[in-house]
């Protein structure tokens, strides 16, 4: 039985951006309160507060409507500028605030590590956190508190560049998640018009060959033409045989990757799904209507409901099978089962002797039930429960920053343990319960692959609670726990509202420990501020780190529903367009083999007939062929900038609007597809930039980046390469692929009329 919820990729725009706004507005927020609080502990006058505010309102601007927005170009003279005021903004005042003010450098670090080249980027990183340690010598002097500095402005910089970076990839994709769908279904209309020529291409020429071959021969030597007819029978029967096996294989649908795509999609439009499925093989026909099913239950509960839970079962009993789906949304209309969708899964139910039952259960439950007779138990049954396909490495990003954030957390509980003075014993105490929440953390509660609503999770939770408040109860110290990873946590593991009044409750401890323990009133603001922030950070991070993941996860269940769709239509196309021309020319070329003795002209009249549905089939299959194998110009395009954005590159795309050819769009297409499929492949790029020009009597492509080849090959070598100079050059046009020191071009170069 699986419980999981996830981010609806189609409403990840909604959804997921709101997440992340919301944690980043929260934990940036946080991090100016904590310095407002020094700023109000030492020396509150009109003045520094007046100041104080104007500053941290213009660097929350700044963070929340520059640098941490997805639509921002970072890479802008706009984004150079607002990094200039924002360094301003936090080195000028440290003259006036010192020490109050010498924790906010962490976001110049995390801005430039997001705005300027990567290597330029992470060096000013670097160098804040260094400024900040020197600073810090200045002031105190003590090593630890230059290290725990250090790892502040470290800490701050990671979570400031992790929360906006994540947020971008959450809508980069979004995007990027349709467009591969696209492609995927661009490579099945490719490889569906390889075996349209493949397989009925050449036995349609072959039988229109024979029969015109046949019908010359019918009246000097009939013995030789029923030779060729019976020649001509096997190749049409052939054929025949061919375009059902093809449509055969596109109609049937896998149960198995049904369920785990209804788990996807599901969990992904935020429906806790609880999947109980007896596993085991099943004959095609059921498989594929109970899969029929559950994809037209589950299209009815996101297109008709507003379910927040949905159950599906599928049992085994004694001679049957059914599947069973209910969801706590009832249809927004008006609850009861119509259109076309139910009513033909009730008659493909009953065309295998089975039963479909779908309406209300109660005020708020629908149930859609379908019951199928199985003549013998199928083979193959064990009880491992159905494969999770998620990838099992998470994006490498998420992963590091992610590991970054919380070993730099670790190592402020360290520091601030070092710092207590406690002894041997407790000091190792309390560095093993840091170590312990580490652990829980990393391996747990920000493990995508880790089922947090589970009875691992709750004990995980408690662990990580005794792990926190240990330390502190013992040695009544309450600097010595990580506050913020219990409350985090609580958000990931429990339910709301539950999981609100753990996290409430886990914040007032915060305040009574300090209290108790002496902190006063700043120790108290100061617990609330940093475990609020701890716990956002904590639940941010893990939650957008998942939504990447589940986002990965969602491209590839989409890709699979759109050629899943597209198999269906060509499925219908072969039948309506070939299978009937098939059929008749197999039997009338029987009915001529017959004739071709008592009735030659009979059977020459007949043989003109298959000749002429011969010639309609093999245009028709070049037909279907030739629009499938068309590219669309626009579409490349906007896939190419999707798929180079999703892989971290900065593209520029230039196209001229012109009308152009059909076949020089196609083959344009095609070049800009093997340039950007090249530079994934082969290339370490950074940034790439497509123009697309149209002068008198040319159109010229370019495809620029500053990653060559990593084999170091600048040459028109490769096969892609090879066929796309053989395309270009069958319309005239000349094809170039060369490097340079630090750059790659591909230029292609086409006349028109």
């Amino acid at each position: 039985m699986v419980a999981e919820r996830s981010t609806e990729p189609g409403t990840v725009s909604r959804t997921a951006p709101r997440l992340a706004f919301l944690a980043a507005t929260v934990v940036f927020a946080g991090f100016f309160v904590n310095t407002f609080l020094y700023v109000l502990t030492n020396g509150p006058t009109t003045a520094r507060i007046t100041i104080a505010l104007l500053c941290l309102s213009a660097l929350m601007f700044l963070q929340l409507k520059v640098f941490s927005n997805p639509r921002s170009e970072l890479h802008s003279p706009v984004a150079y500028s607002a990094l200039a005021v924002q360094a301003a903004l936090i080195w000028v005042p440290v003259a006036y605030f010192g020490e109050d003010w010498i924790g906010l450098p962490g976001f110049l670090a995390g801005s430039a590590a997001l705005v300027l080249p990567r290597l330029a980027g992470w060096l000013v990183f670097a160098a804040n956190a260094l400024v900040i340690g020197a600073l810090q010598a200045h002031y105190t002097g003590p090593l630890i508190d230059i290290l725990y500095m250090v790892m502040v402005t470290t800490s701050t910089g990671l979570i400031v560049y992790g929360l906006s970076r994540l947020r971008s990839l959450v809508a980069e994709l979004d995007c990027a998640r349709s467009e591969l769908a696209k492609l995927a279904v661009t490579q099945e209309r490719l490889r569906f018009a390889r075996d349209l020529h493949d397989l009925l291409g050449f036995s349609l020429s072959a039988i229109t060959l024979k029969i015109e071959l046949t019908r010359r021969l019918v009246a000097t030597s009939t013995e030789r033409a029923r030779e060729e007819l019976t020649e001509v029978l096997a190749v049409a029967r052939q054929a025949l045989t061919d375009v059902r096996a093809v449509a055969s294989s596109y109609r049937q649908l896998s149960l198995d990757d049904e369920i785990a795509s209804a788990r996807s999609v599901l969990s992904a439009a935020g429906v806790d799904v609880t999947l109980d499925a007896q596993p085991g093989e099943l004959p095609s026909p059921i498989s594929t209507v109970l899969a029929t099913v559950l994809r037209e239950g589950v299209t009815n509960i996101l297109r008709h409901s507003r379910a927040e839970r949905c159950a599906i079962t599928l049992t085994r009993e004694a001679g049957s099978v059914s599947i069973e789906i209910v969801n706590d949304g009832r249809p927004a209309a008006t609850g009861e089962p119509s259109g076309n969708g139910i009513d033909n899964l009730t008659t493909r139910v009953g065309a295998l002797g089975g039963e479909l039952d779908a309406g209300p259960v109660n005020a708020q439950t629908f149930r859609l039930r379908a019951t199928v007779p199985i003549t013998a138990e199928p083979v193959g049954e064990d009880d491992a429960e159905h494969h999770d396909r998620r990838p099992s490495m998470a994006p490498r990003l998420a992963l590091l920053l992610v590991s970054a954030v919380f070993v730099v957390y670790f190592i402020n509980g360290v520091l601030w343990t070092l710092d207590a003075h406690l002894g041997p014993g407790a000091t190792a105490l309390t560095v093993t319960c840091l170590v312990g929440s580490l652990a829980l953390q990393l391996g747990c509660f920000s493990n995508p692959r880790f089922r947090l609503r589970s009875p691992a999770g709750y004990a995980a939770l408690a662990a990580l609670a005794t792990f926190t408040f240990l330390p502190i109860v013992t040695f009544e110290r309450p600097t010595l726990g990580i506050y913020g990873f219990v409350a985090g946590s609580a958000l990931l593991v429990l339910r709301p509202p539950v999981s609100w009044a753990v996290s409430s409750a886990v914040l007032l401890s915060v305040c009574g420990l300090q209290w108790a323990y002496g902190g006063g009133w700043f120790g108290v603001g100061y617990g609330i501020v940093a475990t609020m922030n701890g716990a956002l950070v904590v639940y941010g991070m893990s939650r957008l780190r998942s939504m990447v993941q589940e986002l990965h996860d969602a491209r590839s269940e989409l890709a699979e529903l759109a050629v899943t769709q597209e198999r269906l239509r060509f499925a219908r196309d072969l039948h309506d367009l070939l299978g009937y021309s098939l059929s008749a020319i197999t039997l009338k070329t029987e009915l001529a083999g017959q004739l071709v003795l008592r009735d030659p002209a009979r059977a020459t009249d007949e043989l003109g007939e298959v000749l002429v549905i011969c010639r309609q089939a093999l245009a028709d299959v070049r037909s279907v062929a030739r629009s499938y194998r068309e590219l669309s110009l626009d579409e490349e395009a906007q896939s190419a900038e999707a798929l180079l954005r999703a892989a971290d590159i900065d593209v520029t795309m230039r196209l001229d609007s012109c009308e152009l050819p059909q076949e020089v769009r196609t083959t344009l297409a095609t070049v800009l597809r093997e340039g950007v499929t090249n530079l994934l492949r082969h290339s370490k790029a950074e940034r790439c930039e497509i123009t697309l020009t149209h002068s008198t009597g040319t159109v010229t492509m370019d495809i620029v980046n500053d990653g060559v080849p990593t084999s170091g090959r600048h040459d028109l070598s490769g096969s892609g390469i090879d066929n796309l100079t053989s395309r270009v050059r069958a319309l005239g046009g000349i094809l170039r692929a060369c490097g340079e020191a630090d750059t790659y071009r591909l230029h292609a170069e086409i006349p028109v009329g």
